[in-house]
């Protein structure tokens, strides 16, 4: 099982508390995972990424092992601790301001 920490906003409109546990088949990538949290969670369709493009939103950013992955490819594979749930992957909403 895959591992995914959303941010705040988010759990509440998935309406979870915790970490998502996710089975994601095939080779584990931000798409695959993404993919499996969108079809978990309907509700969040649209809020991670654009609905036409698949782009990530441009207030979130995605951990991965402690590394920023927000601009990998969405197909790179992950890390095995993230495959296997040894590490969670996460998604970080980010904040401006001026």
């Amino acid at each position: 099982m895959t591992r995914v920490v959303l941010p705040a906003h988010l759990k509440t409109l998935a309406r979870v508390s915790g970490e998502v546990m996710l089975e994601v088949k095939g080779l584990v990538t931000q798409r695959s995972i993404l993919d499996a949290l969108e079809n978990s969670y309907p509700m969040l369709k649209g809020t991670i990424r654009d609905h036409g493009t698949l782009k990530r939103r441009a207030f979130l950013r995605f951990y991965v092992c402690g590394e920023d992955f927000s601009l990998e490819l969405p197909d790179t594979p992950l890390p095995e601790k993230i495959a296997s749930g040894g590490e969670p992957f996460l998604i970080i909403g980010s904040i401006s301001g001026g």
